[in-house]
């Protein structure tokens, strides 16, 4: 089949309804799942298709939801959980940390949880401090939890058909920005290795990493770089846990100098272990130290203006690039 173009939202949808077809213990469940078709509209459709059996419409009660996936999890389904916004994550806390992440081995491997946890996260909509909210970092500090945040519309329907036959619970984060983005969806294409950090764009003089949304922030910023006569290499992390650091490792004893790009707090956030990681590991490597460039330590504004300066945009990642490789000062240190 060849490859077609396709919307992040389309591409999550179609991989369930493949994923849906192929084995009948693959349910959805979750806050307006059905009827409705999802806050972002991922599962309209899938009530027509499989029924009331497969397509729950649940209570507004997330802890509730995951602790009933995990069950059902335990005893031979493979759910597909969601929870409207990570935001509502704290909720379900006792439930991913305690239970779903630790059965395996609290149970000597006989009982596993192979379920998938969807969540939006991410600004962009004006839906303020507690519905836009980068929460990665919390799952990530839970041992037997995967952790995928795709930023591609490919990435979006393979990473989430691989979730659906992994044998562990995953946290599976889909950037409430990206849900309109076209791109290129090849459905035929081998899923590839779960994990496997890509990359973007190939470049000598400094290495961005960075995933999610602001893989397209990081993008558009090494065009930018381009025209100064800086090449950076972009690299998407896609998965957060496990995590491929390899192939970020190989490419800043590359180049020299390293960026970590994420939409989250600066403070205690995902970007503070991928940092730790480069320095560890390339010091002999680097030219300059390893710069984080990361949301504003505050709540998430519901202006827009204020919203967009909260967190990392191109001309800021760009700027930050400039400083790193030229020493040229970005404007806001003017």
């Amino acid at each position: 089949m060849p490859a077609i173009e396709s919307t992040y939202r389309d591409a999550l949808r179609q991989a369930l309804i493949d994923a849906m077809n192929e084995d009948p213990s693959i349910f959805v469940m979750g806050e307006e799942v059905g009827r409705y078709g999802g806050a972002y509209g991922v599962t309209k459709g899938l009530l027509e298709m499989f029924g009331e059996h497969r397509v729950v419409d649940t209570p507004i009660a997330e802890a509730g939801i995951v602790g009933a996936a995990i069950g059902a999890a335990m005893t031979g389904s493979r759910p597909v959980a969601e929870l409207m916004y990570v935001d509502f994550a704290g909720l379900t806390m006792d439930q991913v940390a305690n239970q779903a992440a630790k059965s395996r081995y609290m149970f000597g491997g006989q009982i596993g949880v192979p379920m998938v946890l969807r969540m939006q996260g991410g600004t962009g909509r004006s839906a303020a401090a507690q519905h836009s909210q980068s929460l990665e970092a919390w799952f990530t500090h839970v041992p037997g939890l995967r952790v995928a945040m795709p930023a591609t519309v490919n990435d979006a329907y393979h990473l989430l058909r691989m979730a659906l036959t992994c044998p562990d619970p995953v946290i599976f984060i889909e950037h409430k920005g990206l849900y309109v983005r076209k791109g290129e969806l090849d459905v035929s294409a081998p899923d590839g290795p779960w994990g496997k950090s890509l990359v973007r764009r190939e470049g000598s003089d400094v290495t961005i990493v960075t995933y999610s949304k602001m893989v397209f922030e990081s993008l558009a910023a090494a065009e930018t770089l381009a025209e100064q006569s800086v090449s950076a290499e972009v690299i998407d992390i896609r998965c957060l846990n496990p995590l491929d650091d390899e192939t970020f490792i190989r490419s800043v004893m590359k180049t020299g100098r390293a960026m970590v790009v994420t939409e989250a707090v600066m403070t205690s956030g995902f970007a503070a272990e991928l940092s730790a990681r480069i320095s560890e590991r390339c010091f002999e490597y680097l030219e300059e130290p390893v710069v984080r460039v990361a949301g504003e330590d505050i709540p998430i504004p519901v202006s827009p203006a204020l919203e967009r300066g909260a967190v990392p945009s191109a001309q800021l990642i760009a700027e930050t690039g400039l400083w790193l490789v030229k020493r040229i000062a970005p404007s806001w240190a003017a």
